[in-house]
């Protein structure tokens, strides 16, 4: 059983920022991808960024050029920085990591909530 342990969530003003962390334990396996989605309320999960072991990226537009995802392979730790963030990326926010190769797995960490303030 693999555990997501996330932190770094809270209340900021429009404009601020925040970083995310997320440690995955319980698996001598390591992730293939890790990343972050949010949920707002009333809407669907949806993709924040994810990262490969290998470092490759990808955005949702709503967040380029403003968040920045980056993985620590060694404590198997992702983080989420957030810069100018915007009332409308108030929103819980998921961890995941999974696995593709075997054993494969996927996991969903607890959430952490992210709000932004006007």
């Amino acid at each position: 059983q693999v555990q997501l342990v996330e932190s770094g969530g809270g209340l900021v003003q429009a404009g601020g920022s925040l970083r995310l962390s997320c440690a995955a334990s319980g698996s001598i396996f390591s992730p293939t991808t890790m990343g972050w989605y949010r949920q707002a309320p009333g809407k669907q999960r949806e993709l924040v960024a994810i990262i490969t072991s290998g470092g490759s990226t990808n955005y949702a537009d709503s967040v380029k050029g403003r968040f920045t995802i980056s993985r620590d392979n060694a404590k198997n730790t992702v983080y989420l920085q957030m810069n100018r963030l915007k009332p409308e990326d108030t929103a819980v926010y998921y961890c995941n990591a999974e696995r593709s190769s075997l054993p494969r797995w996927s996991y969903w960490g607890q959430g952490t909530q992210v709000t932004v303030s006007s």
